[in-house]
């Protein structure tokens, strides 16, 4: 065929072949299968509502124990910073009276030690003088009296004058005031009692100084070196009895109402922060501090067992009015959730349902709860743990 021929033939039947072409996508289009629509998945019933729902194996495998919700008055705390400090009526500072040069130290900081117990010993040259003054007096003393006598004698058989003997009573008087001045300045030197009978019986000089203590405690401060020559100002040792113990605070303006002398508290230090140590109110402070606002606190804490030491940081819990009518729960049954604290209320024997609450303060092992349940509802004690793994493993939300 020609190609002029052929052009003429396709230009008459274009319309047409575009219409079959058309009808013929519209076909194939009908015969394809139309896509499904993706489904939505419903969540199951254990993740909506803030319901933890177990299956029969798993509250088989968990201990769970219940308590309700209680209401009461309880007492409220209030809490104020201080510190732990030695009762300075059981405190003593060893010092010396007299100048000299240390010659041993026997105990050091930390040793417990009984009243009288030799802490140190001074030889001091100033005493051995002193020392021999009272030798020295006490002869002359006894030489006054041996002549007082003789011349007393020799009086009564007329073979010496009234005058005589006048001058020398007058010698031994002035023999007896200079003997009792010379032993006055061994005491005003600390010679104790003993030493100065050991004189009176041995004549020696020793001019030896020994500190000791002056109760029953502890050496809880030492600055002495054997060999060194301490002056009269200086502390060599300081002794406490830590039986019992002062613990001072600040308390707020605000908080003064509620404190009172010979109140009961409680003591609770950072190094045992589970132990409550009770104690007493001895002394409150008459006048503020201008700049902090406070009142000084001064309680009073037996200490037995010595677990309270000086300088430990601690805080004095005072209990005022107790809070009528509050909702508490026991500490076990609160746990730390996604957004805060959050308890497992028990609906059926294998459903719980997961409140958000809000907590006051504790008291003990119960915690006040401020919102977030109703008095009597079951809460889960025991067991409460393992509730919240499961919550997080299902990634379940509380409810509000």
């Amino acid at each position: 065929m020609r190609p002029g021929v052929l052009s003429r033939m396709l230009k008459k039947f274009a319309p047409f072949l575009f219409f079959v072409t058309v009808i013929s996508a519209g076909l194939v289009a009908c015969e394809r299968t139309p896509e499904p629509a993706p489904e939505v998945k419903q969540a199951p019933a254990s993740e909506t509502g803030g319901l933890l729902r177990l299956t029969p194996e798993e509250l088989g495998r968990t201990a769970i124990e219940v308590a309700p919700v209680t209401r009461g008055q309880l007492p409220a705390p209030r809490e104020f910073p201080a510190t732990v400090q030695s009762n300075e009526n059981e405190l003593a500072e060893v010092t010396t009276l007299i100048r000299g040069r240390v010659v041993k130290v026997h105990v050091d900081v930390g040793q417990d030690v009984k009243k009288d117990t030799l802490l140190a010993l001074l030889h001091s040259t100033d005493l051995g003088v002193a020392e021999g003054a009272y030798l020295k007096a006490g002869a002359k003393l006894h030489e006054a009296e041996l002549a007082y006598e003789r011349a007393r004698d020799l009086h009564e058989h007329k073979a010496v004058s009234l005058a005589e003997l006048q001058r020398r009573e007058a010698e031994m008087k002035t023999a007896r005031a200079e003997a009792r001045e010379t032993k006055n300045r061994l005491e005003l030197l600390g010679v104790p009692r003993l030493e100065i009978e050991r004189l009176d019986r041995e004549h020696t000089i020793k001019a030896d100084v020994p500190l000791r203590a002056p109760f029953d405690g502890r050496v809880i401060m030492r600055n002495i070196t054997r060999g060194e020559v301490v002056e009269t100002n200086q502390k060599f040792f300081t002794v406490a009895d830590l039986s019992d113990v002062w613990v001072v605070g600040n308390v707020p303006e605000k908080d003064v109402q509620h404190i009172r002398k010979e109140q009961r508290v409680d003591v609770v230090v950072s190094a045992y922060p589970h132990a409550i140590f009770p104690g007493t109110i001895t002394y409150i402070s008459d006048v503020l501090d201008p700049a902090t606002r406070t009142m000084r606190l001064r309680v009073t804490v037996p200490n037995p067992d010595r677990l309270l030491k000086p300088e430990m940081f601690a805080t004095v819990r005072v209990y005022a009015a107790p809070t009528p009518d509050a909702l508490t729960v026991p500490l076990a049954a609160v746990q730390n959730g996604p957004a805060g604290k959050i308890l497992f209320v028990r609906k059926e024997a294998n459903e719980f349902e997961i409140r958000m609450v809000k907590l006051g303060h504790e008291q003990g092992e119960v915690v006040t709860v401020l919102e977030g349940v109703r008095e009597g509802e079951p809460v889960v004690t025991k067991g409460s743990f393992v509730l919240k793994s499961e919550m997080e493993r299902h990634k379940i939300e509380p409810t509000p």
